[in-house]
């Protein structure tokens, strides 16, 4: 019974958007081994390739697309926030922090609107720190 169910499963979400399903198990399998360091890289190019999709989507009047995405992104952003260590980050946690929330208020801002643009900064601001953050090797 239990192997009906897990192949039931399985055919549901295959039967969907077999591209989106194509990401999601890459991520999966990119997450399974990487380590803090690696994890927080992942979710910084998920919240830039969200904000990216949400501009395309704004610009294509797709709006359950947008919505998912944005909603997406303030996930992540909320997950990089949280996980801010702010006794050893000191300035760098705060600054962080502090960014994160205002990224968030601009693309929520940004929801409202069908204008592309905003999207497209927050993807930019965001994908600058996922680059610095890349150039930190992981101890």
């Amino acid at each position: 019974m239990e192997r009906g169910l897990t192949a039931m499963r399985y055919a549901t979400v295959l039967a969907g958007d077999p591209a989106a399903t194509y990401r999601q198990v890459g991520l999966a399998s990119r997450a399974g081994g990487a380590d803090p360091h690696q994890l927080v890289g992942l979710l910084y190019e998920e919240g830039v390739a969200a904000l990216r999709t949400a501009a395309w989507a704004a610009e294509n009047e797709n709006s359950a697309l947008r919505g998912e995405r944005v909603s997406r992104a303030m996930a992540i952003l909320f997950a990089l926030e949280a996980g801010l260590d702010f006794d050893k980050g000191g300035d760098v946690s705060r600054t962080l922090a502090s960014f994160y929330h205002g990224l968030r208020q601009q693309i929520g801002a940004a929801s409202l609107g069908s204008d592309p643009a905003p999207f497209r900064d927050a993807a930019a601001s965001l994908a600058e720190i996922a680059a610095a953050w890349a150039s930190i090797t992981s101890s």
